[in-house]
């Protein structure tokens, strides 16, 4: 190696070494942080994970906040079956609290027949008589209203719903206000309903007036807070999440897969509280 060559290196070695030296020290606080992170995975059935979610929005500030002292509305739908269950503390029969429904094409399983309910209204906490269209002209900021999706683009934080009817039906009853008033919006959904496409360009297209063979409905975009399994996992521990997988056999078809990770402390929370939930038996059984 020539003179040059060798002071070269030796410079190279001086301004390389605190360098590394620093990245090192970095490494072994994110290495020691690591040693003290555990994880588990959790696996929920489609009805499991409506109740998970149900039970996560009981839990979540701003519907506890407007429990004490505001108003929730609740609009239809399977998952919000569950979520009016847990706030109103009644079991709601299957199908009394829905208006779309999707039936598999050939066979599958239908609601025994039940007495369709009005959307609930909360004040205070207890049940109120008024309507929906009576509820969203009182609604003021702070106030939530709670509306689920039928499509979801979880990275992307957006959220659709199918609309059957001209008048864009119980969400084009709600959105207008709840835009005005400055109400929350918070939308229930399972990781399920994400789907391959943009949301907002599958949107697009389904409003265009091609000629149908069938029935298509349109679809009307959602902006709100995205309420899932993960952020109902964070709200039983201090723990990150993330989907690892969906799918499976024998009740287990469209589960969804997370990795929970956190203290060991914090993952036992969520396990305990997961554990408690697991079983739950389909929507119509």
């Amino acid at each position: 190696m020539g003179v040059k060559m060798w002071w070269l290196w030796i410079g190279l070695c001086l301004v390389a070494g605190p360098v590394l030296t620093r990245a090192g020290s970095v490494n072994s606080g994110a290495m020691d942080k690591d040693r003290n992170m555990v994880q588990a995975q959790v696996v929920l059935t489609v009805s499991e994970s409506k109740r998970l979610i149900a039970k996560g929005v009981a839990r979540t500030p701003i519907v506890t906040e407007a429990v004490k002292d505001g108003m929730i509305i609740i609009a239809k739908g399977s998952t919000n079956t569950y979520v009016a269950e847990e706030l109103t503390g009644r079991d709601i029969a299957a199908g009394s609290y829905l208006l779309g429904r999707r039936y598999p094409v050939k066979g599958g399983d239908r609601p025994k027949p039940a007495e369709s309910m009005k959307e609930i209204v909360l004040v205070k906490g207890k049940e109120s008589k008024m309507s929906i269209e009576e509820a969203v002209r009182l609604l003021k900021p702070g106030d939530v209203v709670i509306k689920g999706a039928n499509a979801l683009n979880y990275n992307d934080n957006l959220a659709a719903v199918i609309v059957g009817s001209s008048d864009a039906g119980t969400t084009g009853k709600i959105m207008p206000y709840v835009t005005g008033c400055k109400a929350h919006l918070l939308i229930p959904v399972g990781l399920e309903k994400q789907t391959c496409g943009r949301v907002a360009e599958t949107a697009t297209m389904m409003r265009e007036p091609v000629t149908s063979l069938n029935h298509i409905p349109s679809m009307f975009l959602l902006n709100g807070v995205i309420f899932t399994e993960i952020e109902a996992i964070k709200t039983f521990g201090d723990v990150s999440v993330f989907q690892a997988a969906a799918g499976g056999i024998g009740g287990a078809e469209g589960a969804v897969w997370l990795v929970v990770r956190g203290a060991k402390c914090e993952v036992r929370k969520v396990l305990d509280a997961v554990e408690k939930i697991q079983g739950e038996p389909p929507f119509i059984h």
